[in-house]
């Protein structure tokens, strides 16, 4: 059974809000982006729950933004696909914005950059 069923909204917005407007699909892409991509790796960076993790892992994967390697292995990788590398420029946009509109000037935010 799929996890992920396309928006049948006419925005492109309000589609692309399906897949990535969870907080967590966020930030496993900043996680992957950076090179992170063992299961266990990602439970060890971030404050997520294993079966949080494994839901948002098999609906990016469904959403075709991750694929794993090898599919059937227990510890394979998940790689980020074309259509979730061109993410990259989304992300550096939200954490540009983030930076500028949600933190005190006095205590700037670490700076985040992909790779690509």
């Amino acid at each position: 059974m799929k996890r992920y069923e396309a928006s049948r909204s006419p925005c492109p917005i309000g589609r692309a809000s399906r897949v990535v407007g969870d907080r967590w699909v966020l930030l496993i892409l900043r996680e992957t982006f950076l090179g992170v991509s063992q299961f266990e790796d990602l439970k060890n960076r971030l404050p997520i729950s294993r079966a949080a993790l494994s839901s948002r892992l098999a609906l990016m994967i469904d959403a075709g933004l991750l694929f794993r390697d090898p599919p059937d292995a227990k510890r394979a990788a998940y790689i980020l696909t074309e259509s979730g590398k061109a993410l990259s420029p989304v992300l550096a946009a939200i954490g540009t914005w983030s930076a500028q509109h949600l933190f005190d000037p006095d205590d700037p935010p670490r700076n985040w950059r992909s790779p690509g």
